[in-house]
């Protein structure tokens, strides 16, 4: 069986300051949305509703600020508010790790309303251009968990070739979650949502594909995962993940049939 390599979290040190890799995939994933973004606003759809490379970077200050303050909120609400009631310093470490994407969804969505109102948008088309750029950003996240030895798997059979060792949790095999999400919800919903945004689509389209896609991935990966809790429900077994990506899943579906009943008439401007 594998064994989790179990790397020394911080990645290098400048005098008394530790940068990690944690952080580091944070940055990554910024940098990768600044890149695919100046990719993004080239095409032509997208051009033709104004969009300028400048946009970017004003729009990632909110959104960084939208992931990192939501993202941890969602963490201490979602899943361990009686730890952090009990630490609530360790709230503000988020070197350790510990970043909620339901939360972070939800701190974009707000932190967009905002730029979106500064920037006299439709906080719909702000969502369609934006869908695309973060998946790759959520599979380094995910990159990171898996550096800090965050997430583990369920225990699985030890003759799964890829059964891997958690020494920070016991002996027993385990799924490399944390993976296993990076490639599902991060990478295959990127390589599904590109070439669908890359043509124009009614207002919102984008936007909810990206959720739908991102839902869907999130409830079958959380199979392979150790639930922070489950929920038992006539018969059935929910993790705290799936429980958070039932809501998406309602919501993407809602907003599709919205988006092409109520838009397919007008000019597909939006994307």
């Amino acid at each position: 069986m594998l064994i989790h390599p179990m790397p020394d979290p911080v990645a290098f040190s400048l005098g008394p300051v530790q940068i990690h890799w944690y952080g580091l995939m944070y940055v990554l994933a910024f940098a990768m949305f600044l890149a695919l973004g100046r990719v993004r606003v080239k095409q032509p759809h997208i051009a033709a509703q104004g969009w300028k490379p400048e946009d970017l970077d004003d729009m990632l200050f909110y959104g960084m600020l939208g992931v990192v303050v939501g993202g941890r909120l969602g963490e201490v609400i979602f899943y361990r508010p009686e730890f952090f009631l009990a630490n609530p310093i360790e709230i503000f470490k988020v070197w350790h790790g510990g970043m909620s994407f339901h939360g972070g969804f939800l701190g974009v969505l707000l932190a967009m309303w905002l730029w979106s109102r500064k920037a006299k948008r439709n906080l719909l088309d702000v969502y369609d251009f934006i869908a695309p750029l973060v998946p790759l950003g959520y599979a380094a996240g995910r990159i990171g968990n898996f550096i800090n030895a965050e997430l583990p798997g369920r225990v699985t059979d030890p003759s799964l070739p890829w059964a891997m060792i958690w020494p920070n949790v016991d002996a027993l095999p385990r799924h490399p979650s944390p993976l296993y999400q990076a490639l599902i919800d991060g990478l295959l919903v990127f390589a599904i949502l590109w070439p669908f945004a890359r043509k124009a689509r009614p207002r919102l389209a984008v936007g909810a594909m990206f959720t739908l896609l991102y839902g869907c991935a999130r409830f079958f990966t959380e199979y392979f995962r150790t639930p922070d809790y489950e929920v038992h429900f006539a018969g059935f077994t929910i993790t705290s993940g799936q429980l958070l990506s039932l809501p998406m899943i309602a919501a993407a579906l809602l907003m599709l049939l919205w988006s092409y009943k109520y838009s397919a008439g007008a000019k597909p401007a939006h994307a």
